[in-house]
Order: structure tokens, then sequence, then C-alpha cells
């Protein structure tokens, strides 16, 4: 693999995402919680969780942390890592709702002129953050704004034509998102940068729980329950390996997505309205179907900006989330492996981790 492909498709998306949980998902979560928990008593510790979630939640914040895991990802010097923050920042407030975005961008540029300066002058801590911070600053005044506004022009298209023609477009993001989602690359990052929500989101989240709930249970014979716990709940990218030596073993699960998505949008109309980001997560951490739950009661501002309201889940709600992410990618994926085991096309050991 190409190093720079590597570095600055692979490496710092997955660096951009990890900065999104740690900040704008896991707040989320926590202030959703809190917020749930207020309607049943009104006291301190629950509006703390409330308070805690707005400052996780905070653009700054969120903008300070997909900095930092970009440089981190990118192993950059200590005081480029540390100045990234301020460049975060400005790039994620100042690129909208595309923010994500023009941070992956101006924090990857910013990174690398800063480390072209870095120990190199005696007066280090001073032109080393000089540098980075003044570049990336300069960078965002030029180029954050419409850097945001095209990644939100593009995710707002797919939210668009998911509405309009909800069976092709279940199918093709299901399908695209969940393929991102096993790649070495970040789904979740990409959800993120586009601003998924809605039925596209719904669509994400099927086919990214199809792949990781799918392999889960296609490998059981192989890998057992310490292999569907890690690939269920943590990663469906540990097969890429044995896909490399087998590509025959990604059939089922890109199959499954083709038909969960369109149950999803068309069926359940499940919608994804927290944050973006959960959208390309899947099940890792049940990350995709508690961004659902999460939705529902207390929606993302990209979810509130193209007219998602909260809603109250009913049974027929919370029965097509699982289905959905869970039953059936577990019973398509499982049927297609074993008739791929018995035609020859799947063997033993294929998909061994």
């Amino acid at each position: 693999m190409n190093k720079y492909v590597k570095r600055y498709l692979i490496d710092a998306m997955s660096g951009m995402a990890q900065g999104l949980f740690a900040s704008l998902l896991i707040g989320t979560i926590i202030r959703t919680f809190g917020l749930q928990l207020l309607k049943i008593a009104d006291i301190a510790p629950f509006q703390f969780l409330v308070d805690a979630g707005n400052f996780a939640m905070n653009p700054n914040v969120v903008g300070c942390a997909m900095a930092i895991g970009i440089g981190f990802a990118m192993k950059v010097d200590a005081l480029v890592l540390f100045s990234l923050a301020a460049v975060g920042s400005a790039a994620n407030v100042t690129g909208g709702a595309g923010g994500p975005l023009a941070v992956l961008f101006i924090a990857i540029i910013a990174a690398e002129l800063g480390q072209l300066v870095s120990k190199k002058t005696k007066v280090d801590i001073i032109v080393t953050p000089l540098v980075t911070i003044l570049s990336g600053v300069l960078l965002t005044v030029l180029f954050a704004k419409h850097l945001g506004n095209a990644a939100n022009s593009i995710g707002s298209i797919v939210i668009w034509a998911t509405k309009l023609h909800p069976f092709i477009m279940g199918m093709i993001v299901s399908a695209v998102v969940g393929i991102a989602l096993t790649l070495p690359i970040s789904s979740a990052a990409i959800c993120a940068a586009l601003g998924l929500v809605g039925l596209a989101g719904g669509a994400a989240v099927a086919g990214c729980c199809t792949q990781m709930v799918g392999f889960a249970v296609m490998s059981y014979k192989e890998n057992k329950v310490q292999g569907l716990l890690s690939q269920g709940l943590g990663t469906s990218m540990l097969q890429m390996p044995n896909i490399i030596k087998n590509p025959l073993i990604w059939i089922p699960p890109v199959a499954a997505s083709l038909i969960t998505g369109p149950i999803a949008t068309c069926i359940f109309k499940l919608e994804m309205n927290g944050a973006p980001i959960s959208c390309g997560m899947g099940t890792c951490g049940l990350v995709g179907p508690i961004g659902v739950v999460t939705g529902w009661f207390e929606p993302s501002e990209k979810a509130i900006e193209v007219g998602l309201n909260a809603i109250s889940p009913t049974l027929f709600d919370w029965t097509g989330l699982i289905l959905v992410c869970i039953v059936l990618p577990a019973i398509i994926c499982w049927g297609l492996g074993n008739a791929f085991r018995k035609l020859g096309w799947i063997k033993d050991g294929d998909l061994t981790l």
C-alpha cells in the first residue's frame, strides 16, 4: 500500500473518527441519557450528565479532539500535536455542518508543515507551534467554509436522494458504507464528514451492522465466541486478510446489506438522527443502534437542520431496529455462508482470524 494513502486516507481518517467518538459521540450519549433521567427527577446528578455531555459536544472541543486524533495517528511530534488543538477548533467551527471534512484536510496539511520545522531550531518551542497554528488558521480562513459547504452539499444530496428513492438508495448506501467499514478506512469518518442522517443514516447503520454481525456469525465455526464478540462488537476489518485470500467470503455480508438497507428505509423507515458518526460505527460497542435511539429522543444539529424531529418510538420502531441491526444480518449471512460452504466457495479455515 502506498505510504501516503495509508498516512492520509487510512491513519488520519481513523484518528479523526476516534476524536469524534471521544467528544461528540460520547457527549451525545451522555447528554441524552441525562435528559431522559431529568424527566424522571430534576436532581443535580442528572443535570451533571447533561452538562458533561454539552461540554464534550462543544464544536471547539470536537474540533480539537479530531485534529489531535489526526496528529496522533500521523505520529507527529509533541509540539505539533498540541498545536493542532487550535487548528482543529478553528476549522471545525468555520466549516459548520461539514466541519469534519475541513478539519481532516486542514489538520493534515498543518501537521505536515509543523513537522517540517519541528526540532529544526533552537527555539523549537516557539517556531513549531507558530508555524502549525498560523498555517492551519490561514488555511481555515481560505478553505474551511468551502470544504464544509461541499461536504454538507454532498451529504444533503444523499439524504434527499434516499428520501426520494428509498429502495435503490437504501441498497446503495447500505452496501457502500458497509464495505467502507470493513475496508481499512473509516466509514465513521466518512459518515461524519457527509453528515448522514435520516433514512440515509438508517441505511448506513444497516450496512455497517450487517457487515459486522454477518462476519461474526459466518465465522463462528472457526472463531467461536471470541470471534463472535471481536467482530460483532469490535470490527469486521479483522477479516480483511482473509478477504484478500478469498474475496468470495465477502459476498454474503455485501449481499445481505443489499437486503437490509431497503428493509430499513422502506419497511421500518429507520432514521438515524443522532450524531452522524454513529452511522458508520455499526455494532462496534453497539454505537450504531445507540445512535438511532439517541436520535429518537435528542436529534443532532444536522438532523434538525434537514427538518427532522424527535419522536416517541413505538414497538414497531424497536422491532425494526433489532431486526435490521442484529437479527436479519445474522440469519441472512448464516444462510448464505452455509450455502457457500456447500458449494465449496468458502472452505473450512477461510474465515479464521
